[in-house]
């Protein structure tokens, strides 16, 4: 192990160190003090990503070439650090309120951020499997985190289960993919598949069992079946947490593979990924109408939403398109984490200790009772559904920018209907806060207050400068191709 090895991964390494120290000094942290547990961790992300800025430019590989420091990895490193900040912050308070304020919660979620740093990261398939269990394990128990709770038992165990089941899919594949290579690095792959050394159709099979693997992680239609019920039973932060991080970090992982070590695979593989982002933008939108339950109707939005990101996927083979459609994916997310922790601060603004607030129904008279919480709700679902003047508007045209250009107008047309089948239900909560009479129950805390205003503010004026934020996620991938 050499300098430039320690200094490639040194933000994951600071992290990874900070948490086991964290885990350590809890033991003498008082149960009534465990704010104190959650300030470290804060400091700990805020260290790592301080680290993480000052990499930014740097292009390094370490490990012989198994993890790289590249403009991809610093932004989606930066994204996920910014994005567990909002997570302890809308975590604090709640489990204070609901008796689950321990010390563990905030250790667990360094560990998983630093198997999603390592994912950005991975540049064999090895390190990516290792990755993918370093981030997963975590969630695992973060899910059944509100034990005794059965439903939080039961998602956390179906999430064991079926991540366990889908992590399967991945080793299978890696291995088919060796078989067919002679290699796991991405770049190993790549050569022998320009130097013609390899099996086509073991190599297609493989890669298509980790688009399975991957798939399962971005909740994408139709290895989608355990996100309603565990986003529902999981703690709520971690249910927050879980659709941004988690989905942010399989797609990562979903873009740098295939984009680098699959672009042969293109031709073959484009009936089944535009099949699986159309399947995955209709069931995920016409099954949230239904829903009268707040968390499980954002579970299916989380899966519409995988199912746009995955549009500007499809072209992944198109030299000419692959950076804009790689740029617009890392827009969207942004724009997704933005918007989704917005949302999901108010859900834990009227979610009660007796697990009561969490239906549709119960955010009737919010404008009345709390004009500012409401707007702030206005705001998050009208830029889900890709409205001005929010983000999300933005976000949703360099997707269908990036699939025109590709040549996929009908799957455009497809993510365009979808969108107006969502704005159903993403409108129906602007109807019951304003027009329906209510007395809701909302928890003021600091911190949860300045979250939720953060994303509500940042929604609004990042739609009017776009053109920058843009550019960094262009930037970050001139060197990915």
């Amino acid at each position: 192990m050499t300098q430039s090895d320690l200094y490639t991964i040194l933000p994951n390494i600071t992290l990874v160190v900070w948490a086991c120290a964290l885990l350590l000094v809890d033991l003498f942290i008082p149960k009534t003090r465990k704010g104190w547990t959650a300030l470290l961790a804060a400091f700990g992300l805020a260290l790592s990503l301080g680290l993480t800025l000052a990499q930014a430019g740097r292009e390094m590989s370490a490990f012989n070439g198994m993890v790289t420091l590249d403009g991809f990895s610093t932004f989606l490193n930066v994204l996920f650090l910014g994005t567990s900040l909002l997570g302890i912050a809308i975590a604090y308070g709640y489990l204070k309120r609901m008796g689950l304020e321990r010390g563990e919660y905030y250790t667990l979620m360094l560990f998983s951020i630093s198997g999603m740093m390592l994912m950005a990261q991975a540049a064999d398939l090895i390190v990516i499997f290792l990755a993918l269990e370093l981030l997963s394990i975590p969630l695992y128990v973060l899910a059944a985190f509100a034990r005794p709770r059965a439903d939080s038992e039961e998602a956390g165990l179906k999430y064991f289960l079926l991540g366990a089941f889908a992590t399967g899919f991945v080793v299978y594949g890696i291995a088919l993919v060796f078989g067919a290579t002679g290699a796991t690095a991405l770049s190993g792959i790549a050569a022998a598949v320009a130097a013609g050394t390899f099996t086509k159709y073991l190599l297609l099979i493989g890669a298509a069992l980790i688009l399975v693997g991957f798939s399962f992680k971005v909740a994408a239609v139709p290895f989608h079946m355990w996100t309603p019920d565990v986003y529902q039973g999981a703690p709520t932060p971690v249910t927050g947490f879980m659709a941004v991080g988690a989905k942010a970090a399989g797609f990562a992982a979903l873009l740098r593979v295939f984009v680098t070590a699959f672009p042969s695979l293109y031709v073959d593989l484009v009936p089944v990924l535009w099949a699986l982002a159309a399947l995955t933008m209709l069931i995920g939108n016409l099954v949230a109408i239904s829903q009268t339950n707040i968390k499980r109707m954002l579970a299916y939005s989380s899966i519409a939403h995988a199912g746009y990101i995955l549009m500007a996927f499809v072209p992944y083979g198109q030299p000419q398109v692959v950076p804009d459609a790689v740029a617009s994916a890392l827009f969207y997310l942004v724009t997704y984490a933005i918007t989704s922790f917005g949302a999901w601060s108010m859900v834990i603004a009227l979610e009660k200790s007796d697990a009561k607030g969490l239906e549709i129904s119960d955010y009737a008279g919010l404008g009345r009772r709390k004009p500012a919480l409401a707007a702030a709700m206005t705001i998050f679902m009208l830029s889900l559904t890709g409205m001005p003047p929010t983000l999300g508007l933005v976000g949703k045209f360099y997707l269908f920018r990036t699939v025109i250009a590709g040549g996929f107008i009908g799957l455009a047309i497809v993510g365009v209907l979808t969108s107006l089948i969502s704005a159903y239900y993403y409108l129906r909560v602007v109807v019951v806060m304003y027009m329906r009479e209510g007395e809701p129950q909302t928890e003021s805390e600091p911190w949860l207050d300045l979250t939720t205003a953060t994303a509500a503010v940042a929604t609004v004026v990042l739609s009017f400068l776009p053109a920058a934020l843009f550019a960094l996620a262009s930037g970050a991938v001139v060197k990915l191709f």
